[in-house]
């Protein structure tokens, strides 16, 4: 693996995506051990499209707009689900100090299903890793596999640092509804784009 590797993938991770977005408002809402539940989640959920792209089936995805689309339809109204769950009473981000608790599984599972319903998390493996994979590599696939594991490390890292801040800022929210309204909104509406962006997409 060669530097150039590390920084594009830490690029790639840093940038406000669903998951960062997800990890983010856990964190705010639930505090940081739910944002470590998130994190292990949205990790998991880049597995299937890991594996998909090392052994070849990304290539339906874009060779055929059926199965594309289906995906992509999915995976809209999955985000278009997750905008509505943060604005509601008592949803991802309902800040308050005594709350009902929620299952770290499920936040693990919604973390996952965030990221499995995104047939471009396919296509991206597909065209991000082997790019660092050698020319003359007698095994490329243990060396994408390799590539594989190292980004999903990597990315687990990074939204574990992003979880820790949400839940470092969720004392001050408590204390000011206001703000956690304001904060609602943008996350709802964030993933409301994404979604928008997501059925835009070829």
């Amino acid at each position: 693996m060669s530097i150039e590797f590390f920084l594009t993938s830490l690029v790639v991770v840093l940038m406000p995506g669903t998951g960062v977005i997800y990890t983010l408002s856990v964190g705010l809402g639930r505090g940081f051990k739910a944002s470590i539940a998130a994190a292990v989640g949205c990790t998991f959920g880049t597995v299937p499209a890991a594996v998909a792209s090392i052994i070849g089936l990304a290539a339906l995805l874009h060779t055929s707009a059926l199965a594309f689309q289906a995906i992509k339809f999915l995976g809209v109204i999955y985000l278009f689900y997750m905008a509505w769950s943060i604005l509601k009473d008592g949803g991802a981000m309902d800040v308050r100090e005594e709350r009902s608790p929620q299952s770290y599984s499920k936040i693990a599972v919604t973390g996952t299903l965030i990221n499995v319903l995104n047939p471009k998390l396919s296509l991206f493996f597909l065209a991000f890793l082997p790019q660092f994979t050698s020319a003359n590599s007698a095994n490329v696939t243990n060396e994408l596999a390799v590539l594989a594991i190292a980004f999903m490390v990597m990315t687990f890292i990074v939204f574990v640092g992003y979880g820790a801040f949400a839940a470092s800022a969720r004392e001050y929210i408590i204390k000011r509804p206001n703000v956690m309204k304001w904060i609602k909104t943008c996350f709802a509406g964030a993933f409301g784009f994404l979604g928008l962006k997501l059925a835009m997409a070829d």
